[in-house]
């Protein structure tokens, strides 16, 4: 039997979700001999295969047309998506920009802040253009959802072996919390 396919995603986030995933140690060994490791923010490959995968994981929240097309194409490319984090999962502090406003949290962090001098809020159509921030499952069909902020290295740890294993993990209960 052909070992499933793991794809991975960051978004509008601070990477500790991947820096989560990296903290389950030499349990990642372990892991690695249940599943081929594909696209991650932290290899070469950084698309999910085009003939697909079987688990797509984001982390972060939907704040570019940027961010839209790569969720997108994560459903699109995944038998089962997971949204991991608090970001990706409600929002989480990139949601805060929604209460402020676009136009002013840009001027405020690009324009007004102590440390900047001749600012100016950044555009290019590479970065695609600025939307109000949303959780992943408000762009597209969620199967999986692992809050925290970042999640505990043993849920994640629990979650990777119960999809390499061919289960939906649940997560209730301890699996809530961090230790």
């Amino acid at each position: 039997m052909a070992k499933p396919k793991i794809a991975s995603d960051w978004l509008a986030a601070c990477a500790g979700c991947h820096m989560s995933l990296l903290d389950i140690d030499e349990r990642i060994a372990e892991i690695a001999k249940l599943v081929d490791i594909r696209a991650t923010p932290i290899t070469d490959l950084k698309e999910p295969d085009e003939d697909g995968v079987d688990v797509g994981i984001l982390t972060g929240a939907v704040n570019l047309t940027t961010n839209e097309e790569v969720v997108r194409r994560m459903r699109e490319r995944c038998k089962i998506l997971v949204a991991m984090g608090d970001c990706a999962v409600f929002g989480g502090v990139v949601a805060m920009r929604n209460l402020a406003g676009l136009e002013e949290t840009l001027r405020r962090a690009y324009v007004e802040s102590e440390s900047t001098e001749g600012g100016k809020i950044p555009s290019s159509p590479e970065l695609g253009k600025p939307t109000p921030v949303r959780a992943v499952h408000e762009i597209v069909k969620v199967d999986v959802f692992v809050p925290g902020c970042p999640p505990d290295a043993d849920v994640i740890y629990y979650v990777l072996s119960e999809l390499a294993q061919g289960r939906i993990p649940e997560i209730k209960g301890e699996k809530l919390h961090w230790h």
